[in-house]
């Protein structure tokens, strides 16, 4: 029985994935359909090895017998995800200490860390409390103007957590990167990440001056690292460059526009947890 759980899972997973096709409609629809699709197989496999180490080895499950094979795969799978989340953890920590030993300035009443390099760079890096880095390239380059959007992108991370959560998303990522779409999941909600925060931004500065900025920033990488650090040129590819431009040239890139999840989309999640039901009739 355990055995045809475990089969069950990954061909629902499987067959889930495989099903996701990009959204051609509004923010609100990409955002809820991407995650969906990228947290419920995820977590319907997380759910059902959780319950099967629970249940152990030893009983019945109705008429069917449980075995060792299904206990040890689902130990495994648990076992490799948390080495996963280990590491990235470690990672995180790694680039939090780095971002926490840059020199400290002040710039238009924001304390940030300074990358000394001639790239251009501006990036939230951490964790729940990233650190506002900025290269010195980027504060010679651009004018006050400009690197007032600039900061004011950035604090539209600060404000959605926006390293905080993707630390968990791209956990995820990693653990069902064998998944069909993964990578493309990732990449539309990156997108959809940057379209937010410059909403945020365009509340407060000039959406062009914030579409001039960005255009002479995202060249200048130094850091690619999307888990740990939500940079202003986190849209280096042209595509998700040209959906964030458009958004900022027209009137669509307004905040009652940005993606919010709505009970719907906590209902569907909740059932990927329906694994553990199933430890009610193991005897």
């Amino acid at each position: 029985m355990h055995m045809l759980m475990i089969v069950g899972t990954v061909v629902i997973a499987w067959c889930l994935r495989l099903g996701w096709q990009p959204s051609r409609g509004n923010w609100q629809q990409r955002y809820c359909s991407s995650l969906f699709y990228l947290l419920f197989p995820a977590l319907l496999i997380f759910a059902t090895a959780i319950a099967l180490v629970c249940m152990g080895w030893q009983g019945r499950m109705g008429n069917w017998q449980t075995g060792y094979f299904s206990y040890l795969i689902a130990v495994f799978t648990l076992g490799v995800f948390t080495a996963i989340l280990g590491k990235l953890a470690y990672q995180g920590l790694q680039m939090s200490r780095w971002a926490n030993s840059c020199p400290t300035s002040q710039i238009d009443g924001y304390r940030l860390g300074i990358l000394d390099s001639q790239a251009l760079f501006a990036g939230q890096v951490g964790f729940w409390q990233p650190r506002l880095i900025l290269s010195k390239g980027i504060i010679q380059t651009l004018s006050s103007d400009q690197l007032e959007t600039v900061i004011a992108h950035e604090q539209g991370h600060l404000y959605y957590r926006d390293t905080f959560w993707f630390f968990w998303l791209g956990w995820i990522r990693t653990c069902t990167a064998w998944l069909p779409h993964t990578e493309a999941l990732w990449e539309e909600l990156l997108i959809l990440r940057e379209l937010r925060a410059d909403a945020f931004a365009a509340t407060r500065v000039d959406p062009l001056l914030l579409a001039e900025s960005l255009l002479m920033v995202v060249s200048g990488s130094t850091i690619s690292n999307d888990v740990f650090c939500a940079a202003l040129d986190s849209s280096h590819q042209s595509d998700r460059l040209e959906q964030r431009i458009d958004a900022l040239l027209t009137s669509g890139v307004k905040l009652e526009y940005l993606p919010r999840l709505n009970w719907h989309f906590f209902v569907l999640i909740l059932l990927s947890f329906f694994p553990l039901v199933t430890i009610l009739f193991h005897q």
